[in-house]
């Protein structure tokens, strides 16, 4: 159980590192597109080695595990894509915080659809949420600490995206390997990102000096992480799994403040503080109920 949960630890490390490098890229005039394509193609290699050292039961020819795995491919494209637009809109801190309250609005469409039952404490949650988004972006003065209103939209894009990948990868994953799953998302999301960045810019990656960086990236962000977190996983509670998620916004954050030289006022971390221990409370709180409804 520690072994487990230390990997999903590593894995929140890694994610967070990489929004500190993403925003390393870009800070160097490289665009958000080509910064996700580069983090999920070298991804790809990665769970393509995966795949050809454990290739038994990959379900490879069953069409649910291939139409699944593109809605998984989709969401992990715009995880990355509107991660790294937020960062370059505002900064780290603001957006990998912003992609962490996601679950919010995932229960609040659920209600819209009727999926989930409406409760005080969630209500109350998602006003507590909605509060420290205000505080954390101080979107009441857009443009202060050079926050836009693209910068908020795109990092809670990031996250109802991630919400996407966890549903495709949930209704894929029982018919095929995790490996095979992760192989044609991250195919998909090359395919999808390839075309949207800037075409001189993804060629130059290939003899640019930033180039450590970007394979660095493409390591810690997809190609480790995702193995970590999906072994950890199956061995790991869901509230423990929840709690030790807060180590990506929180490193991302002081990778931000402490290398890339990034400013946060005290209303913005009272924000930040809320949102972070309010999303967690509500997942620790929801763990047990889904538990149940899974036996």
């Amino acid at each position: 159980m520690a072994g487990a949960t230390a990997l999903v630890v590593l894995a929140s490390l890694c994610w967070g590192l990489s929004g500190g490098i993403g925003g390393m890229l870009m800070a160097d005039d490289w665009d958000a597109f080509v910064v996700s394509f580069y983090r999920g193609a070298i991804g790809l290699l990665f769970v393509l080695g995966w795949l050809a050292i454990r290739p038994r039961h990959s379900g490879l020819r069953n069409r649910r595990l291939w139409g699944w795995s593109a809605v998984a491919g989709l969401g992990v494209a715009g995880n990355f894509a509107f991660y790294f637009l937020s960062i370059s809109q505002g900064s780290v801190a603001v957006a990998a915080t912003l992609m962490y309250s996601a679950p919010i609005f995932v229960y609040l469409l659920s209600f819209v659809l009727k999926l989930e039952q409406p409760t005080p404490i969630k209500w109350a949650a998602i006003v507590v949420v909605m509060l420290g988004i205000v505080l954390l972006t101080r979107i009441y003065d857009v443009g202060a600490g050079g926050i836009t209103l693209l910068g908020v939209g795109a990092g809670l894009l990031a996250g109802v995206s991630y919400a996407v990948f966890i549903f495709g990868f949930k209704y894929a994953a029982p018919h095929g390997s995790p490996q095979a799953i992760l192989v044609i998302a991250f195919a998909v999301l090359a395919v999808l990102l390839v075309g949207l960045g800037d075409t001189s810019q993804t060629l130059d990656v290939l003899h640019t000096p930033d180039w450590p960086l970007f394979v660095t990236l493409g390591i810690l962000g997809a190609g480790l992480s995702f193995i970590f977190y999906i072994a950890g996983l199956k061995h790991t509670a869901p509230a423990v799994a929840s709690i030790v998620a807060m180590v990506e916004p929180v490193t991302a954050s002081l990778f931000g403040v402490v290398v890339l030289g990034e400013n946060l006022v005290s209303i913005q971390i009272v924000g930040m503080v809320l949102i972070l221990t309010t999303v967690t409370a509500l997942s620790v709180y929801s763990s047990p109920k889904q538990s149940v409804a899974e036996d």
